[in-house]
């Protein structure tokens, strides 16, 4: 009778690391992540040039607190009467 709940345990033991490796997530082949990884880090580039540039016109217009994380936000969206400078 001592012996059930070891036996129990062991064998929910089992099962879980099987189903954990049942649900593992394959690694992508480095084809596939070199494939993804020049785009995404393109556009990374150019948001990070981006959020700077709006930044650069939030400080020429003397804002802070609140008005100055409105105007970033639309900046970044392409929301603003000043449209920021394009990076090249």
């Amino acid at each position: 009778m001592t012996r059930l709940p070891a036996v129990l345990l062991s064998a929910g033991a089992a099962v879980s690391i099987l189903v954990g490796a049942a649900f593992a997530q394959t690694e992508p082949s480095d084809e596939a992540s070199a494939e993804t990884a020049a785009p995404a880090a393109a556009a990374q580039a150019e948001r990070k040039a981006l959020a700077k540039e709006c930044t650069k016109q939030a400080d020429a217009k003397g804002l802070r607190g609140n008005a100055r994380k409105r105007f970033r936000d639309a900046c970044k969206r392409g929301q603003t009467n000043e449209a920021p400078k394009p990076v090249s």
